[in-house]
């Protein structure tokens, strides 16, 4: 690759520009909790290691007189101890930086990085490369597998179990023995599968008997048995089935509001569970595990707003990994999102099971290459109108803008969950937690698991913390035993530990 090197920002990578604010940096991170201190000397090591095999990761952001674009660069990576907020902004207008950074913190090795670069399936990959390198080095013994390679494949996204992951929203597995995927600057998946035509009958009829990652496990147990007990629904609705004019789509949506924390640093707190537990729970439920916690989040924040008043409807966002449908070895994004909701009965009387199936019933259908695909054409065709096209980038920014604030609107809450992440030996090992965290304009969780170990972290441009106590008390009284770690970022918290 040369320095003149540069493409387009994908579809999805331009509302992040337009959206982004001082509070919502659109920056998400991702974390791996060591068992020893973190040196950083091997730390940087692993990251000169990794940076060399992810071309993407040279990428500087550009703006041109239409769009913005990536640019080659010959940056290099710096590893830094923490001194920011979480999710700090990475991007700033005109400068000329790394669209990621990698952080340190005692045990706690952390990567952040900006939306527009690459998306959290794709940071996933990074990061698992990165901790086995660094494994490598801090434990030499037995580090390098007999191919010489580190972990038991080749492939990084090998590494990322897709079988028993918590959502749709989860890397597939590579074939074993695979050749290394390309994570270049070049790949597009967005414009590869969707610019100029649609999927034809033969792709889609390819990206479901190639996608084994379409379901866990768990969620396929629903599914079979919401068909054995004639929730067809669940089990067979399709898109048209759908009735666009149904009087949910005209309910007032609940908006979360509170008090902003004081320097728009973003609230973070931690909840660690077993996994184990939780699909237990979920699959008893007769929800998939992403679903499930959707519910227990909209109970929560009902229970701890003193009411929902005459908005009683609770809506969500809920990114979906579109290399389960499409494969892509892209680490640029390559995901959509989808949108459910619930309307409470004025007495809240419904248990979080009831709302979670409900939630399942909506969320299934569109979670499909034959639902998707049409709905990201759309957008695609959207961006590449020649009208569009023509129109200078600071009125695009205005107008992405404006209706990413439209659609914030409609939503309450915010869920992501990247499933199950599979680290390779000689990392797994050595590591006991993994976290994932974004910014956020509203209140909202990101979960992901090792091994037994899940994590739910809610994030809040709010100080109010009242939902996550409700949500926590919920999972305390079905049985799963939580644990709970707070940010500090009010003034009050922050004096608690100043020098």
């Amino acid at each position: 690759m040369t320095r003149r090197t540069w493409v387009r920002l994908d579809n999805a990578s331009n509302i992040f520009l337009a959206a982004r604010t001082e509070s919502d940096t659109k920056v998400f991170r991702l974390s791996a909790e060591m068992d020893a201190e973190v040196d950083p000397g091997m730390l940087q090591e692993a990251l000169d290691a990794v940076f060399a095999r992810y071309p993407l990761y040279r990428a500087v952001l550009r703006r041109g007189v239409f769009w913005y674009y990536l640019q080659d660069s010959d940056l290099r990576p710096v590893v830094e101890p923490e001194r920011r907020p979480t999710c700090a902004a990475i991007y700033q207008d005109g400068r000329r930086t790394l669209l990621f950074r990698v952080i340190h913190h005692r045990r706690r090795i952390s990567l952040e990085v900006f939306h527009a670069l690459s998306d959290g399936t794709g940071a996933m990959w990074f990061l698992s490369d990165l901790l086995v390198e660094y494994a490598r080095r801090r434990y030499p013994a037995g580090a390098t597998d007999e191919s010489g390679r580190p972990g038991e494949q080749g492939d990084p996204s090998a590494s990322l179990a897709a079988d028993d992951a918590a959502s749709p929203d989860t890397p597939d597995a590579a074939a074993e023995g695979a050749a290394p995927p390309s994570h270049a600057l070049e790949t597009d998946s967005f414009a590869h599968y969707f610019r100029r035509r649609r999927p034809t009958a033969f792709q889609e009829a390819f990206a479901e008997a190639a996608a084994p990652a379409a379901l866990t496990l768990a969620e396929k147990a629903v599914r079979a048995e919401a068909s054995a007990d004639g929730d067809t629904a669940g089990a067979s609705r399709t898109p048209s089935d759908a009735d666009p004019d149904r009087p949910s789509r005209r309910a007032r949506i609940h908006r979360v509001r509170g008090t902003r924390t004081p320097d728009g640093r973003t609230r973070a707190v931690e909840l660690t569970m077993p996994a184990s537990q939780l699909l237990a729970a979920s699959k008893a439920s007769g929800a998939s595990p992403t679903m499930y916690l959707t519910a227990l989040f909209m109970d929560a924040v009902r229970e701890s707003s003193g009411g929902l008043g005459g908005a009683r409807t609770m809506s969500a966002s809920v990114p979906v990994n579109l290399r389960q449908f499409f494969p892509s070895t892209s680490a640029r994004n390559f995901f959509a999102t989808i949108r459910v909701e619930h309307a409470f009965s004025p007495d809240g009387a419904e248990a979080p099971e009831e709302v979670a199936r409900a939630l399942e019933a909506e969320f299934r259908p569109q979670a499909s290459a034959a639902a998707l695909a049409p709905k990201v054409a759309r957008f695609i065709r959207v961006e590449r109108s020649p009208l569009l096209r023509i129109v200078p980038r600071p009125l695009k920014d205005l107008i992405l803008g404006w209706l990413n604030a439209a659609s914030n609107r409609k939503l309450s809450l915010a869920v992501s969950n990247l499933g199950r992440l599979r680290l390779p030996e000689p990392a797994a090992s050595h590591v006991r937690r993994v976290l994932f965290q974004v910014s956020a304009a509203r209140p909202q969780f990101c979960a992901i698991s090792h091994g037994d170990q899940m994590t739910v972290t809610f994030t809040s441009p709010f100080t109010q913390t009242g939902h996550v106590r409700a949500f926590a008390r919920s999972l305390s009284a079905r049985g799963i035993d939580v644990s709970v770690t707070a940010a500090r970022v009010t003034e009050a918290e922050l004096e608690e530990v100043a020098p």
